[in-house]
């Protein structure tokens, strides 16, 4: 089975990237070493650790970063066409981030920010505020054409790019499933707002993705075509993904979070807030001096 007419691609030009593997292959150790050795002390017989459904979400998590950054997705990306560096780019920053954060039990997150610096850097960076500057900072940044330009054909950069892209992702998450209470947490209402915001600011990159009639990025100018595909529609295939999977991505989220919401509320489980809470959440948007 071959991607496209062009015969210059297909399932026979299949290759691992080794790289890849040897990263991916040491994170699933390291997690299983962790969820096991770090587990709380026992109780009963048994140590209390990761349960099968944050096991679950993790190895999910790692799966996808393991599609994405290898053959086909990664060739694709970078010697083809530009809509399936955007499809790389959604998996690494609004599908595996919140499924890996969703994987990681909180005694593991406490361990890993055991040092006090590091335990305060997170905090900061995790706050809501900063966490979606900063990752909408990256999504502008990464689509900037000469930079574009110059990761496509730079191995190291590209790497570096993404490494950013999801650091920048997992902040953004991290105050919609926040594995620890210490750390600024949001109302469920706070969530969606938060979650809603971020759907709308990707739309200023996905428009001019979209509506473009000229190239934007060189590298992709000389780059084969496949699937029929002229630079400029592959453009707008990329900033209609943007636009509409992405923001597809994050009201499922808000969906969820909705439908979670509401059930409790059903059930009599949701607490009216005091306002010593609510103060401290207006602290967490920086809302209010700290």
């Amino acid at each position: 089975m071959t991607f496209a007419a062009d015969a210059s691609f297909g399932w026979s030009d299949w290759h691992p990237h080794i790289d890849v593997w040897l990263v991916m292959v040491a994170c699933a150790v390291l997690y299983a070493a962790a969820i096991k050795a770090w587990a709380p002390a026992p109780v009963g017989a048994e140590r209390v650790g990761a349960s099968r459904v944050q096991i679950t979400f993790f190895y999910c998590g790692l799966a996808i970063l393991w599609i994405g950054a290898d053959f086909p997705i990664h060739d694709l990306a970078e010697n083809y066409l530009f809509s399936v560096h955007m499809f790389q780019h959604l998996l690494f920053s609004l599908v595996a981030p919140p499924l890996i954060l969703l994987g990681i039990p909180s005694y593991v997150m406490r361990r890993l920010f055991s040092p006090r610096w590091l335990w305060r850097l997170a905090r900061f960076a995790t706050r809501p505020v900063v966490a979606l500057i900063a990752f909408n900072f990256v999504i502008a940044f990464t689509h900037w054409p000469a930079l574009v330009d110059a990761a496509v054909t730079s191995e190291l950069l590209h790497f570096t790019l993404h490494l950013v892209l999801f650091v920048t992702a997992t902040m953004m998450w991290w105050p919609v499933v926040a594995p620890l209470p210490e750390f600024a947490r949001l109302s469920e209402p706070a969530k969606m707002l938060y979650l809603f915001l971020q759907s709308i600011v990707p739309t200023v990159p996905a428009s001019f993705l979209t509506f473009a009639s000229a190239p934007i990025y060189k590298v992709y100018v000389s780059a084969p075509r496949l699937w029929g595909l002229d630079v400029v529609t592959d453009q707008r295939i990329a900033g209609l993904l943007m636009k509409i999977l992405g923001g597809l991505i994050l009201w499922v989220a808000i969906a969820i979070i909705f439908f979670r919401w509401n059930a409790k509320e059903q059930n009599g489980e949701v607490e009216e807030v005091p306002w010593e809470d609510f103060e401290r959440e207006l602290q967490a948007w920086d809302m209010r001096s700290t």
